[in-house]
């Protein structure tokens, strides 16, 4: 199983930025499409961002979307994710996943890792 340790997240104002790390080890990173979710305070976990095997295909959340970019070093077996213009609603723990056959949906995972923790102040 691939083991996945987030880092990045903290504390931030409201139209700031904050840079996610996801780094991999255990299996070959380099195979897996991969993705970002996160889980807000008493709210279910969402999709945020999306990227294929080579990085070459990306996809986002309505709510992320010209927001955040996702990217991925395939060398450093790390996935990362750019935000920018933080809102206070992307207070959330922050999850990276491997992305199995498209599926976005969080409730079809059930391996998470401990998250980044994310708080944007207004």
């Amino acid at each position: 199983q691939m083991r996945l340790e987030m880092s990045g997240g903290g504390l931030a104002q409201a139209g700031g930025s904050l840079t996610l790390s996801c780094a991999a080890s255990g299996r070959d990173f380099s195979t897996y499409d991969m993705g970002w979710f996160r889980q807000a305070p008493g709210k279910e976990r969402e999709f945020v961002a999306a990227i294929n095997r080579i990085g070459g295909g990306t996809h986002y959340g309505d709510s992320v979307k010209d927001r955040f970019t996702i990217s991925r070093d395939n060398a450093r077996n790390t996935l990362y994710l750019q935000m920018n213009s933080l809102k206070t609603e992307d207070t959330a723990v922050y999850y990276c996943a491997p992305i199995v056959s498209g599926d976005y949906d969080p409730r079809s995972y059930n391996y998470w890792g401990q998250g980044t923790q994310v708080t944007v102040s207004s």
